[in-house]
């Protein structure tokens, strides 16, 4: 028995169809698209008033697991990536062992398999224990399941280990993810400098930290004609030199977060916690401009960042709070809100920065589109609903969000991964 979508109005990167379809999922894979497919026995969802488009997949998520559980597991991150309508997450290496070595990929792998909601991609380390002296065993790792290596968290600071980290990913077809942030320029800042953290008195990160960075990683990936892949950008200047290092063919991709295209540096002076992440929220100008580079294309794709704590380690002073905020649950509502609505991208433009692009950025050939012979990876979302954002909503372990109390168009109705039904609103 597989499963059958009726009356689905397609959504892919490339286009919207016109005509209702039924899909028909057998053994983990889209085995038929066509109108007035038999029902048979198989399981029935009815996707009329709905779009259905490839399962959302985040290339940059926290799962916490292995070290520290009280804020996530793998198997609370699962249940919040296909709440949110993500059939597939890669998880970032800062746990607690460090992802730098085969035993630790084993194991989130096998806790994926457990759970049995979304697939889990380990990311692995560059850095042996993040500690910027010694490249992991990157083979190894990627023999193991990683798709992507990254000191996400903190720059791979090291410029000649940067090099021979990219050389090698060359020659292993993997991909470098680069956390941009010079720790000696952001000097303990806990928010943008600017007019905004002089006013509240925060000590200022400046976007120097993250440009300079950005400037070195397209100079290295330019020498070496070698990709690299920019994490989480939040500046105008970033995105001005991530387009021009384009128009001159070097290989670089990059990301962004729904809270730097929905937030500016003035959501810090609440003094909420969960407006303190890394990189900071930007200007407003800032703002514009990742609008406008997600637009363009100079932004690949969008991500999550969800990096989730415990109320504990966030009721405490900006100064001392961890960064982060969660962002699975959320991600689809804000980009639809911000972006879709308002005209800045359509529905297809968003399922290529959400589903299809992350896809082949990681090597991911058989999914973020739909078609037969795909993997039957499929978010049904209802467009058009309006919800609000909840403290008592969150499925994540942690609720450390600045939208709670935010209204959002855009709900997930269905998640459907390998063709098995992972979650349905109810």
């Amino acid at each position: 028995m597989g499963l059958l979508i009726k009356n689905a109005i397609i959504v892919n990167a490339d286009k919207i169809w016109d005509t209702r379809q039924d899909i028909l999922c057998e053994g983990g894979k889209i085995t038929q698209i066509a109108s007035g497919i038999a029902s048979g026995k198989h399981e029935i969802i009815d996707a009329a008033g709905k779009k259905v488009l490839p399962g959302l997949i985040d290339i940059h998520t926290h799962l916490r697991q292995p070290g520290r559980e009280d804020k996530e597991t793998i198997e609370t991150g699962s249940r919040a990536a296909v709440k949110g309508g993500f059939t597939s997450i890669m998880c970032m290496p800062n746990t607690s062992p460090v992802i730098d070595n085969a035993m630790v990929v084993e194991f989130i792998i096998r806790e994926a398999h457990r759970v049995g909601l979304c697939n889990v991609y380990p990311i692995g380390a560059i850095t042996k224990g993040q500690q910027d002296g010694e490249l992991t065993d990157m083979a190894e790792l990627k023999a193991s399941g990683c798709l992507a290596f990254s000191d996400d968290g903190k720059s791979v600071l090291n410029s000649r280990l940067f090099r021979l980290a990219m050389e090698y990913a060359k020659m292993l077809d993997v991909l470098i993810i680069e956390h941009c942030q010079d720790p000696l320029l952001s000097a303990g800042g806990v928010m943008n400098e600017g007019v905004v953290s002089t006013k509240i008195g925060l000590k200022g990160d400046p976007g120097i930290a993250e440009t300079v960075t950005v400037a070195r990683d397209i100079e290295i990936a330019l020498y070496l004609n070698a990709r690299v892949h920019l994490a989480h950008m939040s500046l105008a200047r970033s995105c001005e030199l991530i387009r021009f290092a384009k128009s001159q063919g070097i290989k670089v991709t990059a990301e962004a977060c729904p809270h730097h295209f929905c937030l500016t540096d003035e959501a810090c002076s609440s003094f909420d916690t969960s407006t303190k992440v890394n990189p900071p929220l930007r200007s407003k100008e800032d703002v514009e401009a990742i609008k406008k580079a997600i637009a363009d294309g100079t932004i690949d794709c969008i991500v999550t960042d969800h990096a989730p704590h415990t109320k504990e380690d966030k009721e405490v002073g900006f100064d001392g709070a961890p960064f982060g905020l969660i962002g699975l649950e959320t991600s689809l509502g804000l980009t639809i809100t911000e972006l879709v609505k308002p005209g800045i991208i359509d529905l297809s433009k968003m399922v290529d920065k959400m589903s299809f692009t992350p896809a082949r950025i990681v090597g991911l050939a058989n999914k973020g589109i739909i078609k037969t012979g795909a993997d039957a990876d499929i978010t049904i979302i209802d467009p058009d609903h309006e919800w609000t954002v909840t403290q008592e909503g969150f499925v994540s372990k942690s609720k450390n969000s600045p939208f709670i109390g935010r209204k959002l168009k855009g709900q997930v109705e269905y998640t459907i991964c390998g063709g098995k039904t992972v979650y349905r609103r109810v």
